[in-house]
């Protein structure tokens, strides 16, 4: 006979809803070790047919020890999930776990060992019993050395993560930045490392703008080309950190902030959940149609 705390036993050593916990029980008359290897085939064959899904929200999260950080990005289907207390503890347990081990890639980080399953292993389970598609879509070590400093900021739960390196001490600057990072943007600490194809790209769009301005037609080349140098150099100040205008004071630059407090930037890194992955666009209705077939 299958009881209500046998079930809940296999419930609470697997995470699985209390429906499949009472079908493994049944499939395998009671067992329950059976039983929990039958949730984890059933679980791993149903994560299968979740993986054609779109993961496009999640969390992102920074974390430090020492010397070292991760900043890493786990995504979900839904935003709803990604407040769900097992999606939450996965999430600490990876950066936990990634910055200990501190892999080189991310097929490297997948085969990590997790409490006594590889990371990727963990991440299936958790999608098998999430009931949602959950992925480590990216992570990144940072390193500094003794004469620097992290600042950290994490803004609306993860929806975005930042982390700065600062020469220096002085954390709570670092941490301002950090924050610049993750509410500007920018692509570059200045433009100096702005690649040279950048440049030509954005130049290109620029004269294809001016040459369909009619309103420009007629100007002198020597003004036109004034024109799309600036317009350029504009674009060019928006993506690179220390031309943008400091979030603190609304007017200095965030150069000048750096120089008056004797510092400067050695490196960033910004995640943004969802950043560059294509989500796709769902008709409700048809969805509860297509799904009434079933």
């Amino acid at each position: 006979m299958i009881t209500a705390s046998l079930v809940k036993e296999l419930r609470d050593l697997t995470g699985a809803g209390m429906m499949d916990c009472k079908k493994a029980l049944e499939a395998t008359n009671g067992n329950i070790e059976e039983a929990v290897v039958w949730l984890r085939e059933k679980g791993i064959a149903s994560a299968a047919k979740k993986s054609g899904r779109i993961a496009a929200e999640g969390t992102s999260t920074v974390k430090s020890v020492g010397n070292t950080a991760v900043i890493l990005e786990v995504n979900s289907e839904t935003d709803f999930v990604a407040k769900n207390e097992q999606f939450v503890e996965l999430v600490a347990g990876l950066a936990d776990i990634l910055l200990a081990s501190k892999p080189a890639s991310l097929e490297e980080a997948l085969k990590v060992d997790f409490n006594g399953q590889t990371i990727e292993e963990a991440v299936v389970s958790a999608t098998a019993t999430i009931g949602e598609k959950i992925t480590l879509r990216r992570f990144e070590i940072v390193e500094k050395n003794d004469n620097q400093v992290f600042g950290e900021y994490i803004h609306m739960g993860g929806k975005i993560s930042a982390v700065a390196v600062l020469n220096g001490d002085n954390a709570e600057l670092a941490r301002d930045i950090a924050m610049q990072v993750a509410s500007m943007s920018p692509q570059y600490v200045s433009q100096k490392e702005i690649p040279s194809e950048i440049v030509d790209k954005e130049t290109a769009i620029q004269v294809e703008i001016v040459n369909n301005d009619e309103s420009l037609s007629g100007k002198p080349e020597q003004v036109v080309q004034g024109i799309i140098k600036g317009r350029v150099s504009k674009q060019m100040q928006e993506i690179s950190l220390v031309d943008q205008i400091y979030f603190k004071d609304g007017k200095s630059k965030v150069a000048q902030v750096l120089k008056e407090a004797n510092t400067d930037v050695a490196s960033f890194v910004r995640y943004a959940v969802g950043e560059g992955i294509e989500k796709r666009e769902e008709d409700f209705a048809a969805e509860v149609a297509k799904a009434s077939q079933i």
